[in-house]
């Protein structure tokens, strides 16, 4: 990791730029995926699959049969896992359930609001090098929770045409109603213009390469709603003396996991501190499996020195990180003036992978800066705000010369005219 110390504000925007290619780069690609998907519907898709998955399947559909020898063949105490991550996510997101609304707001003008779910919803999980099953958990959860009809879930097979058997268990639990193996642009364009195989959605959730990130921003401009560009992962700690520099090189290293184009900063007010994480960083690097990733990672990333804990706040917030953990002696005064941000991880026994996993809170989260106007994935995400209203003659008359008046003044007298129909016949 490049150490950096006190960088001027106006140099921020060039220090913290994420490693990560333009939408130019990659929309031509996605749009010419999109656009054949859309004419030839599952040849395209299994076309696709075949160049990019190496695989050529008859049927993309996961079967019954496949999911039970799935849920035999995932072991008993990674099932254990999986049941406690799920009993503390449904905990957390059921909590977000909100009653209905209702209030009088002139007399005899009666508004009230209720959240009706999202029928049809579709999951992407990636697969690849780390299959992640834990996602299915954060997605499917709350989806069901929320009511919504139909779970749709899109994940690319392997060379033998198979999908991680923990993947298909998790998706089993948690009340996934159909499972696709299709992956990449491919699978996001199927899940926007519908196919015979794998339904079209109304909203697209789950995280992906840079590739999936564009391809679920084009399918907005189809008429699909996504839960947010959602790309390469990254992760900001801000720690000084009082952190314990082994945790802390293990909490970079792991997001450092995900991938090459993977981000991790490292904020301290102490020059001494960074010394002694880069020492840690090179010891835990060596053993790991994953070991030329997060090398690759590291190199993308920063370990930036601040004088005072105002300018690291003010780095943090201008970063908006997708993950921030927070080890110092200050903390209040950091979660108290945290803006941006997807998800913080309070204390050095707070590490960022328990809420990738079994804390309960949504890993699905807004990265590439997003965090200044997207929230995580929550229970709201797969639901819809209804408004009702119900006026009486006694309601009409008491707001009905206001509507009259704004609504002349629009220049709208049909407007105007629908209440002084109303009016006149009292």
């Amino acid at each position: 990791m490049k150490k950096i110390y006190n960088p001027p504000k106006k140099d921020w925007s060039k220090i913290l730029k994420r490693p990560t290619l333009t939408v130019e780069d990659i929309e031509p690609t996605v749009y010419e995926i999109f656009k054949e998907v859309k004419i030839k519907g599952d040849k395209a898709i299994a076309k696709y699959t075949n160049f990019f998955d190496g695989i050529r399947l008859t049927n993309p559909l996961v079967s019954d049969l496949e999911i039970e020898e799935a849920i035999k063949a995932v072991p008993s105490n990674l099932k254990d896992a999986i049941n406690l991550a799920k009993t503390n996510i449904t905990k957390f997101h059921e909590a977000q359930i909100t009653q209905k609304i209702a209030l009088e707001t002139s007399k005899g003008v009666e508004c009230w609001q209720e959240k009706r779910p999202i029928q049809k919803v579709g999951i992407y999980i990636p697969g690849g090098t780390a299959p992640l099953f834990s996602t299915v958990l954060m997605l499917a959860i709350p989806a069901y929770i929320a009511g919504c009809k139909e779970i749709v879930l899109c994940t690319p097979p392997n060379k033998k045409g198979n999908v991680n058997a923990a993947i298909l268990y998790a998706a089993h639990l948690c009340g996934v109603t159909k499972i696709i193996k299709a992956g990449g642009i491919q699978a996001i364009a199927g899940m926007t213009f519908g196919t015979n195989n794998i339904p079209k959605v109304s909203k697209i959730f789950g995280p992906g390469n840079q590739y999936v990130t564009v391809a679920k921003q084009i399918a907005t401009k189809f008429g699909v709603s996504i839960d947010m560009p959602a790309g390469p992962s990254e992760l900001l700690v801000v720690a000084d003396n009082s952190a314990n520099a082994s945790y802390v090189a293990s909490d970079l290293i792991s997001q450092a996991e995900h991938g090459t184009d993977s981000q991790v900063i490292l904020v301290s007010t102490s020059k001494e501190f960074l010394g002694k994480v880069e020492k840690e960083l090179t010891k835990q690097v060596k053993p790991l499996p994953r070991r030329t990733i997060i090398e690759k990672a590291l190199k993308n990333s920063k370990m930036i020195f601040l004088e005072n804990d105002d300018l690291a706040l003010d780095l943090i917030n201008n970063y908006a990180p997708e993950h921030l953990i927070i080890c110092n002696k200050k903390e209040a005064y950091y979660v108290n003036g945290i803006e941006n941000a997807g998800s913080v991880f309070i204390g050095k026994y707070t590490p960022e992978s328990a809420g990738d996993y079994a804390s309960g809170t949504n890993h699905t989260l807004p990265t590439n800066g997003y965090a200044k106007q997207y929230s995580g994935v929550n229970l709201d995400s797969f639901l819809k705000s209804i408004t009702f209203q119900k006026i009486s003659q006694q309601g009409i008359k008491n707001i009905g010369n206001a509507i009259e008046l704004m609504a002349e003044a629009e220049g709208l007298m049909a407007h105007k005219n629908a209440v002084t129909l109303r009016l006149n016949s009292l």
